[in-house]
């Protein structure tokens, strides 16, 4: 098999006609380029040059390889082209991890304008509590509520969610002793909001437990119980009311992740813009 550098000299000094102009273009000694042609014409088996005193023309074969040569240059150029086209072209497909609540209200709902910017890229997004582990592939943009401790990572606060009691317009007529409880299970019980609600709920019951928002949600709305929800949430949901409460809320920062090197990608950077974005036109997101 020949040297592919060896040929890439060849062309050039089929092209410039002369040792020296290819040495000059290649920025080589002209022995370098002796010894390249001498090198492909082991290879091959063939006499590519006539040796003269002052000139190198090409043989038959010679000029028979160059016309073959010129071509895989050409497919060379449009390979380097469609490299640096993907490089800047933002397209393909771009996984995003981000708890339920923003996924659902916040995200989802302006895909379509990310959609109209760039119509060939592909958002997959993954509405979990759980933390996606963006070094096993599980995600390549995660937004969080808790700092990543990943130093690794890159990570940017974007905003912050709040949290609020919320009941049924019935529920809210009761007496505030009577008040039952929806949560999370035990499982849960080191979230902030989770704690809050311990906190606020004193001695009185949780009597519906449901490890995620919606399920939450509509127990609430159906009269179950009390429910602490992002604002995002419970403020945007016309069956339930704010209940009033004697200590304040928690406050969850949200934490924009990613690795440097896929940062760097155009596709991941332009989804991580449209993020940054999504957060800072949510009212009830804002710092």
């Amino acid at each position: 098999m020949f040297d592919w550098q060896d040929l890439y000299f060849f062309t050039v000094l089929a092209r410039t006609q002369s040792l020296s102009a290819a040495a000059r273009e290649l920025q080589v000694e002209h022995a370098t380029v002796g010894r390249r042609l001498d090198a492909l014409e082991k290879s091959l088996g063939l006499r590519l040059v006539d040796r003269l005193p002052r000139s190198r023309p090409l043989t038959a074969d010679g000029r028979a390889l160059a016309r073959i040569a010129g071509a895989m240059a050409g497919i060379s150029t449009e390979i380097a082209q469609m490299s640096r086209l993907a490089s800047i072209e933002v397209a393909g497909t771009v996984r995003v991890s981000a708890p339920p609540s923003m996924a659902i209200h916040c995200i989802a709902p302006r895909i379509s304008a990310l959609r109209e910017q760039h119509p060939k890229l592909n958002v997959v997004l993954l509405p979990s509590l759980s933390l996606a582990s963006l070094d096993k592939g599980e995600a390549d943009i995660a937004l969080r509520t808790l700092r990543p401790e990943e130093e690794a990572l890159v990570r940017r606060k974007i905003g912050a969610v709040r949290f609020a009691l919320y009941g049924s317009e019935a529920f809210k007529a009761r007496p505030a002793e009577q008040w039952t409880f929806i949560g999370y299970d035990e499982g849960r019980d080191q979230l902030p909001q989770q704690q809050w609600l311990h906190q606020i709920r004193r001695h009185r019951p949780v009597v519906f437990c449901a490890g995620d928002i919606p399920s939450q949600q509509m127990a609430a709305r159906f009269g179950v119980g009390a429910v602490v929800l992002p604002t995002l949430v419970g403020d945007n949901d016309p069956a339930l009311q704010r209940l009033p409460v004697d200590s304040e809320a928690p406050v969850r920062d949200i934490w924009l992740t990613a690795y440097p090197d896929l940062r760097r990608s155009p596709s991941v950077k332009a989804v991580m813009d449209f993020l940054v974005e999504c957060v800072q036109q949510e009212p009830l997101l804002r710092y």
